[in-house]
């Protein structure tokens, strides 16, 4: 008889131990595989996977200990494999009745363990130290958490301190939209915003009776002010599939025994005499690899999705499998984005040209990687940007309103020097101290380099910038081990905004030119800031944005030649116009902009407007340099 939905979903080890049971008749039965197995299967269903409560959006005091429970997250870290009890026997001390136990999926043995048992296994299990994902916007949260089906009640097992709200109280409060449950007193910074829409969260999250333990327990979140549950998430197949900074959506059963802590602190005075080896673990390593339970909770994987995006508009299954969404969303494309170029010119204070790079910025994404170079890539440095009424600013925030993750990072001469931007191997604790570059893939990263100003880099600030041009440039970031660097390559989308042109290299820079007079400029970039956009608008913007980035494209053999004909034309009246960086530039120019009518192969019209728009560009860039001798 199969489990029903509320069974397999709140008492997942009675799965797990039906099959383990009946797995006893038939040593064959290759009953893990079927355990895992059964899972995916009922998580195929739509409706299934938004019964199952996440630990995003739902505070741990409310999820019942050893049910199912999903995390959208970001693997920061991968400890050393452990090993534990994967089938042993109890003796009852009474009747001396022997009972055979499966610690699969469990961090804590039952009562009575017989060591001696000839039926004892010790399997192995992976641990992987799991972070929300950085920069995640406020309205992806918000998304997720209002299609979820799942209804949860405060867990009888754990009783903080505080009086608590009930549960639909709670609920009110995280489904009213950000905006009106903080009341805006003016323009906040963007790192202030980012931080604030989990004000709630982190009040119910860390009841008063634990909020001092909090604070000590560094939970390693790549961004700082960042919120939300950490996970040390216990893997039992396929591990070395995952990878570090891989996102994904886990499913596991939860564990939060207060055993762990006590564990933990028994094996201080007792692991000496148990295991000498133990010994070698420091303290800090200890404190880092088995943090209380009721901060950092264990989830034991059945099932893992791998997220090529974090955007909850789209649908679960990959694209491929999704033709009725892609075909209506392919035959919008060219007018959403005709709206998407008007929204931007404005935001752009009348700057057209500026605005349709704009859009192909946000679509790129590395695609591929031939040798050293990774191809796709569209860093854009929009120069020539306003420094008064906060202008980049509120440009973040539009930005951030159209992106599932987002960051921005003011390059003042503070943060250059202070901030930690490269993540860092502490030896001592075993554990990759987290830095601001370890995003997830297609992250936008938002760099603001109007806020520098004149003063002298020292050791930190000038890593930090080469970091930044390493990551611009062949995006990869180089983790600090001490004795080594160790690459670790990414996908992240780079906005340079700044005055002149950039102290960064970038693949494309295009000087920005105001249609609106200085005496209007701060009563304009007030309107844009309070521009109303209607959330079907923006979620027009969203899914397009997001679907135009997972579009594959390909150029014909006779395109190819069209375009190969084209560059010996141009270079015959003047080598020097054009060289081949140009010619690769207008490639990837025709490809994005290919991409954003929804076209997946590159047409002669798009190749010809992608040499008229750089052709616009690279005149404007002439004619700035003219008026601006000293541009460099």
């Amino acid at each position: 008889m199969m489990p029903s939905t509320h069974d397999w979903i709140n008492n997942p080890l009675g799965v797990v131990e039906g099959m383990f049971a009946a797995s006893q008749n038939n040593p064959n039965s290759g009953w893990e595989a079927k355990v895992v197995e059964f899972f995916k299967e009922q998580l195929k269903e739509s409706d299934a996977r938004t019964g199952v409560p996440s630990l995003n959006d739902v505070p741990l005091h409310y999820l019942k200990p050893n049910s199912l429970v999903k995390f959208r997250c970001l693997i920061q870290d991968m400890f050393d494999p452990e090993f534990y009890m994967g089938v042993y026997d109890t003796v009852d001390p009474s009747t001396k009745a022997k009972v055979l136990h499966c610690g699969k999926y469990k961090d804590v043995t039952e009562c009575g363990v017989d060591f001696n048992s000839r039926n004892t296994v010790t399997a192995e299990r992976q641990t992987f130290y799991c972070v929300p994902i950085p920069g995640e916007n406020p309205w992806v949260k918000e998304s997720y958490a209002g299609s979820s089906q799942a209804r949860v009640v405060p867990s009888t097992s754990y009783a903080p301190t505080r009086q608590k709200r009930s549960y639909e109280e709670d609920d009110d409060m995280d489904t009213q939209p950000q905006k009106q449950r903080e009341p805006h007193t003016g323009p906040q910074s963007p790192t202030e915003q980012q931080g604030n829409g989990d004000c709630k969260r982190q009040e119910k999250e860390a009841p008063s009776s634990q909020t001092a333990s909090a604070s000590h327990l560094d939970l390693n979140f790549p961004l700082p002010g960042e919120k939300g549950p950490s996970c040390l998430v216990k893997v039992y197949e396929d591990w070395d599939s995952f990878k570090l900074n891989d996102t994904l959506e886990v499913y596991g059963i939860l564990s939060v025994s207060p055993a762990l802590s006590a564990l933990a602190d028994e094996k201080d005075a007792s692991s000496f005499l148990l295991d000498p080896t133990e010994c070698m673990e420091t303290a800090e390593e200890q404190r880092v690899h088995s943090p209380p339970a009721s901060l950092v909770p264990r989830l034991h994987m059945l099932y893992a999705r791998p997220l090529p995006h974090n955007n909850p508009l789209l649908p679960f299954a990959t694209l491929e499998d999704n033709g009725a969404f892609v075909s209506s969303t392919l035959s919008e494309m060219a007018s959403v984005r005709a709206e998407l170029l008007t929204y931007f010119t404005h935001v752009l204070l009348g700057d057209a040209l500026a605005a349709e790079y704009l859009i192909l910025h946000l679509i790129s994404n590395v695609y591929s990687r031939r040798d050293v170079l990774p191809l796709g890539k569209f860093t854009l440095n929009l120069s020539g940007c306003p420094t008064v009424a906060s202008y980049t600013e509120r440009f973040y925030q539009i930005i951030q309103q159209l992106v599932p993750s987002s960051y921005y990072l003011g390059m003042s001469l503070q943060n250059m020097n202070q901030m930690r931007l490269v993540p860092k191997k502490d030896y001592v604790a075993n554990r990759l101290v987290s830095g601001v570059l370890q995003l997830a893939r297609n992250t936008s990263l938002f760099l603001d380099e109007t806020q520098l100003e004149q003063g002298q880099l020292d050791t930190t600030g000038v890593s930090n910038i080469t970091a930044l041009g390493n990551l611009i440039s062949w995006q990869k970031v180089y983790y600090d081990f001490n004795y080594h660097q160790m690459e670790f390559p990414c996908n992240i989308n780079v906005l340079i905004v700044s005055e002149a042109r950039s102290l960064l290299s970038s693949d494309c820079q295009i000087h920005l030119q105001s249609q609106v007079t200085p005496p209007h400029l701060e009563e304009y970039l007030s309107a844009i800031h309070m521009l109303p956009q209607a959330s079907s608008q923006l979620n027009k913007f969203r899914i397009y944005l997001s679907v135009a980035r997972l579009l594959d494209y390909s150029i014909s053999d006779e395109v190819t030649k069209s375009v190969e004909d084209d560059f010996v034309d141009m270079r015959k009246d003047d080598p020097q116009s054009i060289s081949a960086e140009d010619l690769h530039r207008m490639l990837v120019v025709a490809r994005l902009l290919s991409l954003s009518l929804g076209q997946s192969s590159l047409s002669r019209d798009s190749w010809l407007r992608a040499k008229h728009i750089e052709m616009l560009r690279r005149s404007r860039m002439e004619q700035h340099k003219c008026v601006n001798g000293n541009e460099p």
